[in-house]
């Protein structure tokens, strides 16, 4: 974060900007950053907030050119839940479930993948799949999600149990490595990213061994050998 606020600092000062606006809030985001550490104390600041989001949807714009999604097909939300600006994050709302409806809406999607990884340590993700679920809820009468599956996946720290699993996608080595520097361009969310117990591998490590582990259990049961397998399980509304 320090660094991306320098960069923009630097980047202003150099073509002479013609309004102090930028580099007196970057200086205070600085400040704040190097002088006031305490997390309260950033996390009420919303100039500071705003260059957090900037940097998340950058990392994830990245990623997605990276694995051949047009930028027309990104999204982002917003949803006002999410908006604290802590850690802890607040209660869904009907707010929250329109506007998941109104993309659904819009897009008309065949297939819906949500995380259906509960074991999330700040819930972010249970939150998630609620909303979604919810707006299902209320697009089914009207018949729009009449062709449309709904596929939940898990995680990094947990795999579906084999006896729920239904819908087991094979991944080649170049798959996997395409997955795992797509992972890698949320740069700001590598070097502490949250795991659970005693578990200290990377994200991405985590991910590629639940994958190859996912695979190995299908080669012990006699099927066929991949280098990973994505496993999903289908929400039936």
């Amino acid at each position: 974060m320090i660094r991306y606020a320098s960069l923009m600092k630097n980047l202003n000062q150099k073509y002479k900007n013609c309004s102090d606006e930028i580099d007196t809030k970057l200086n205070e985001v600085l400040d704040l950053l190097l002088n006031q550490s305490t997390e309260n104390s950033q996390q009420i600041n919303k100039d500071l907030l705003f260059i957090k989001g900037q940097i998340r949807r950058e990392e994830a714009r990245s990623a997605c050119r990276f694995v051949g999604l047009k930028p027309e097909n990104v999204h982002f939300l917003d949803l006002p839940f999410y908006e604290t600006g802590q850690v802890k994050k607040g209660n869904l709302s009907e707010a929250d479930v329109n506007i998941v409806i109104d993309l659904i809406k819009t897009v008309n999607p065949h297939q819906i993948f949500v995380a259906g990884d509960l074991a999330d340590p700040h819930g972010t993700h249970k939150v998630c799949l609620n909303a979604v679920l919810a707006a299902i809820d209320e697009l089914k009468p009207t018949g729009i999600l009449d062709e449309c599956r709904v596929w939940m996946y898990r995680g990094a720290w947990a795999e579906w149990e084999i006896d729920h699993i239904e819908m087991a996608v094979p991944i080649s080595p170049e798959q996997l490595r395409n997955k795992r520097n797509s992972i890698l361009r949320h740069q700001s969310q590598m070097e502490s990213a949250p795991y659970l117990g005693n578990d200290e591998r990377l994200f991405w490590q985590r991910s590629e061994d639940r994958n190859r582990a996912t695979a190995m259990l299908y080669q012990n049961l006699g099927l066929a050998s991949y280098e990973a397998i994505e496993a999903f399980v289908e929400y039936k509304f």
